[in-house]
């Protein structure tokens, strides 16, 4: 595994912020060489320390502005695994947590309106076998939702 160095999380940062930002950019932001910019980023997506890049979409363009999260309980002989499954199927459901405490999920949903999610809960996660109930928290306001992750300035081993 590569250390990642200063250069390394400068250009992490950079990408973070502006995952489109052309190399010869990134180089002049560091001043390194495009060549050592691009050489640096193909070794981090190789070793898998960058998974991948993604758009951001205004979900008020597509009539997906509710968010919820939504714990899951499940009984006592539910398939982890199938239930991962199914609700890695479900286009509405982001992100898939399985936490502490009691035998639950906790899931992050987006839905048109209230409607749509009492229709999702119904016909889709409460038909998965092993979910026996739902506790749902729907999303007043949002102040802060990002997917970036937080990037020491010190150097790593």
């Amino acid at each position: 595994m590569q250390t990642i160095d200063q250069t390394n999380i400068e250009i992490l940062k950079i990408l973070q912020e502006k995952a489109r930002i052309p190399n010869v950019e990134v180089s002049r932001l560091i001043n390194l060489a495009p060549s050592a910019v691009l050489e640096r980023i193909r070794k981090m997506e190789n070793q898998g320390i960058i998974d991948g890049y993604e758009v951001r979409l205004n979900a008020e363009q597509f009539n997906c502005a509710l968010i919820s999260f939504v714990q899951l309980f499940l009984s006592a002989q539910a398939d982890l695994s199938a239930i991962e499954t199914a609700l890695g199927r479900l286009e509405q459901v982001q992100e898939v947590h399985r936490i502490s405490g009691d035998d639950c999920y906790l899931i992050k949903v987006r839905c048109s309106d209230m409607a749509a999610l009492d229709r999702m809960l119904r016909e889709s996660i409460l038909t998965i076998a092993g979910i026996r109930s739902t506790r749902t928290l729907p999303v007043l306001a949002t102040s802060k939702e990002t997917a970036r992750i937080p990037i020491s300035s010190h150097e790593q081993g």
